[in-house]
Parts: C-alpha cells; structure tokens; sequence
C-alpha cells in the first residue's frame, strides 16, 4: 500500500481523470512523487468500477483502492447489504475477508467483527478504508483465516467464509473441495468454533453438488442483482438434518422478488399444463438457477406451457417474481405466419426451442428493441409455437 496516493493533489488527479483515456494518461506519464503513472491507472480503474457496484466507497473522499480484480470478486453492496441482514449476533469472524464489503454490512448486524485476509496489502487497505468509513466495530487481522481458528478458542455466532476457485481447468465442473479454503474438509473445525455457518459460492456450483459435499445444509439464498445471479450463500447448522428450504431473490431497483421453497416439496409438486391462456410469465434468473419449476406452478397457481419450456400462463394476473406479459396472439411456428404480423422489430426470448434467437432475427429479419415481445416456445402439445407479447410493469 502506497501512502502516497492519499495525498490531497493525487486524489484530486484521480477524481478529475477517471473518464480519462488511460492509454494518453500512460504516454503522459505524471509527476508526482513517490508514484509511478501505472499505480495512478490501478486506482483509476478500480474506483470506475466501484460507480454503481461500490457507491459508498466511490464517493468516500481518501478510499484507497486495491486492484480492479478485487473489486471483480468482492460483493457489491446490494449483495452484501441482503446478505448481512439475514443473521445477528454478537460476533461474527469473516475467514475470507478481502475487500471487506461483507464485513462492513455485517458490522450494522453484529457487535463485534473479525476481517481476516491473507494478503498483507490488501489487508492494511481494508483497515485504512474502514477508518475513513468511520466503521468502530471491526478488527483486522493479517493472515489465513483458517489458521486463526486453529490458533484460538474463541467462540462465535457466526462463521462467513468465501472461499475462491483455484482448479480452473476443470472447467464448468464446480466443486467446493475445489476451493480455498476447502470447506468441506474443515467442517469439523469450523463447527468446533460456531454452530451457524454462512458460506457464499459461486453461481457456477450446481445445488446438488452442494449439497452432496457439504453437511447440516439449512437454507439456499440464490441472490440475483438486475436478473443475473451473483451468488449462491449457503446457511449451515450444526447438527441439522432437516429439509433444506430455498430462498430466491432478485434485487432490482424498485423492488425485491422473493420465491421461497422447500427441496424435497418441490420434488413432490405437480406442476398443471395448459395451452397458453391470457397471461404469460417468464421466471426471473434465481428462480430458474433454484430449479422451482414445479413449486412456481403449485404455489401461484398457474400452469406450464410445457415441461421443459419453464414458462408459465394463467387466465387471471398474478404477482409474479420474474417477468408478466399480456398475451396478444399465438402463431404456429412458420415463416407465413410470422409474416403476416408484419414486425421487423421485437425483443425475442426463446425456451425450449431448436433455434436460436439470433438465427431467428437473420430469417424473419427482425432487429432487436421495440414494444413487441416475440416468445418462441414448445406448448404442451409440443408443437413449436410463437407467443406476440405486450409486457405488463408490475408495481
């Protein structure tokens, strides 16, 4: 960590530059003492990208900035805030620190917070930052979070780890043995210290992998930000053996879709079908990666369009955690029948169908954007069919 960089005239070149184009800043180089120009583009990066993930940090006056890859892996703060709100206590210890975004949000639900994280810089950043966001209540320590448990007896209500991926040749194939540190062999260690356990993973994991790998599973947050799913945050129990119930949540600006379920129920739900009805409804992100495709149709009472489409319909609107539409026609799937509409502009979604959409735009010559909603689907009766859509903003 570079002290120098919080010096008042640097700080205010970094704020003045950040729209800058950073090839003509490194061919200019600077002047300042005791910093080098690339150091000043580290920063540079790193805060345009806190804008809207970070915006306390961002707009923070003499937050020193690590390098962009540890604003890519740390939590934003909408995550961060959700997560922290889900547990309380009086101690928390935060095995994987990092960029202490989590452990910021933890400290407004917890009395005490441990930080820890192995690299030194990034470590003395974290403490840095913490006293200019006038945070009391957390403790830094440099080091492996693991070996801190190792070396103490103390207790704590919680345990927060995120661990990282360290095999990425394996490619897609996700396991948290895979992992630093590797949770499931240390559960035994880990437990020892605290009988609740909040992991985040990877939206990569498959939940059953998880599952099979790890023990006392109670809840599954799958935590979607603007419909892409960031993360999976897995709350374990010492000694728990029950059902394992999930949450689904996608955070948006204006509100907050929520879908819960239990696993075992939705391996018993039955699921209705029916050709498509006066209302359509696609599922938001957290929805799909939970897999609550027959729980969706049970609980809301709406039918599928068909098995594997994982859309839904209903004559009467329904509140619905994803999206709704109107639904205004519905074409068998051919050229003459899409013709006849006479659209050469539409939002296209496909499910459970053999072409892609950008096949789709290049043979009806449709661009995208527009009012319409095109749906190309399979109905229950697996014929390939087109949905024209108005969608419906809900409240």
């Amino acid at each position: 960590m570079n002290t120098y960089i919080l010096n008042t005239e640097i700080q205010d070149f970094i704020h003045t530059n950040l729209h800058s184009d950073i090839s003509t800043l490194l061919l200019k180089g600077v002047t300042f003492e005791g910093v080098t120009v690339q150091e000043i583009i580290e920063q540079i990066e790193a805060k345009n990208r806190c804008i809207n993930k970070l915006p306390l940090w961002f707009k923070t006056g003499n937050i020193y900035f690590p390098n962009k890859l540890n604003i890519e892996q740390t939590s934003s703060e909408s995550t961060a805030e959700y997560k922290s709100a889900l547990i309380s206590g009086d101690n928390i210890i935060d095995l994987t620190g990092g960029f202490g975004v989590d452990c910021y949000y933890f400290s407004k639900h917890f009395k005490t917070v441990t930080h820890c994280e192995i690299n030194s810089t990034l470590s003395a950043i974290v403490k840095h930052n913490y006293e200019k966001l006038n945070v009391k209540n957390i403790t830094t320590f440099t080091g492996d979070g693991m070996d801190y448990l190792r070396h103490s007896e103390k207790q704590f209500d919680w345990i927060y780890i995120d661990p990282s991926r360290r095999h990425d040749s394996k490619g897609k194939v996700f396991f948290l043995n895979d992992c630093l540190p590797n949770v499931p062999e240390n559960l035994e260690l880990l437990f020892s210290r605290s009988k609740n356990i909040l992991i985040k993973i990877s939206p990569l994991l498959d939940l059953s992998i998880g599952i099979n790998e790890l023990k006392h599973v109670k809840t599954i947050h799958v935590v979607a930000l603007n419909n892409e799913v960031k993360e999976l945050l897995w709350v374990l129990e010492c000694d728990f053996s029950g059902d394992v119930h999930i949450e689904t949540v996608n955070i948006q600006k204006q509100r907050k879709a929520k879908f819960n379920f239990n696993l075992n129920e939705e391996k018993q739900a039955n699921a209705t079908y029916s050709e498509p009805l006066s209302y359509l409804y696609e599922p938001n992100a957290a929805i799909l990666k939970a897999g609550a495709f027959e729980s969706v149709s049970e609980q809301l009472k709406i039918n599928k369009l068909h098995k594997h489409s994982h859309l839904y319909t209903s004559d009467n609107l329904v509140e619905f955690p994803g999206r709704s539409f109107k639904i205004e026609q519905i074409l068998q799937y051919n050229k003459k029948a899409l013709k006849t509409l006479n659209i050469s502009k539409a939002n296209i979604t496909t499910r459970n169908f053999p072409e892609t959409v950008q096949n789709i735009r290049k043979k009806f010559k449709i661009i995208d954007g527009g009012t319409h909603y095109l749906f190309f689907t399979t109905n229950m009766n697996d014929k390939k069919i087109i949905l024209v859509c108005s969608k419906i903003e809900m409240a």
